[in-house]
């Protein structure tokens, strides 16, 4: 870890009401660690259309009865098996489904991989939740 800088910022009191409001439900220990995820969270995003190496979790909700889309989903996931390295999936219901897959690799290619299992018709419901693989997060 890098040298520690101190700085001091300026807010609205009202803003800072809201802020410790967040810190103590969060259960944060002190204003510095809650700026410091925030400041990293907002440097993963910047990431998520990049070349460098993410990890991404792909949450998929859908009916199996659907015909032929676990086959559509499995295929997908094949032509991605370099990229998709787990998944797990869950019965919700005897109609629903709930599949969690992890993807590793450019960022811009976990978006994609994401975005075409995503788009799958009968698909009810998809979400990325993209993050880095921390080597460059102090």
């Amino acid at each position: 870890m890098g040298k520690t800088v101190r700085f001091g910022i300026s807010l609205d009191e009202k803003l800072l009401i809201d802020f410790d409001q967040l810190i103590e439900q969060k259960r944060y220990t002190n204003r510095s660690e809650a700026i410091r995820d925030l400041i990293r969270a907002s440097l993963v995003e910047n990431k998520s259309e990049s070349k460098e190496e993410a990890i991404g979790t792909v949450t998929l909700i859908y009916n199996h009865h659907v015909r032929d889309l676990a086959d559509k989903l499995t295929e997908q996931q094949h032509s991605h098996h370099d990229r998709i390295i787990s998944s797990l999936h869950v019965h919700l219901d005897a109609h629903n489904c709930l599949e969690v897959l992890i993807v590793r690799g450019a960022a811009r290619e976990v978006r994609q991989i994401a975005d075409e299992l995503i788009g799958v018709k009968g698909v009810k419901h998809g979400k990325l939740v993209m993050t880095t693989t921390g080597h460059d997060l102090a």
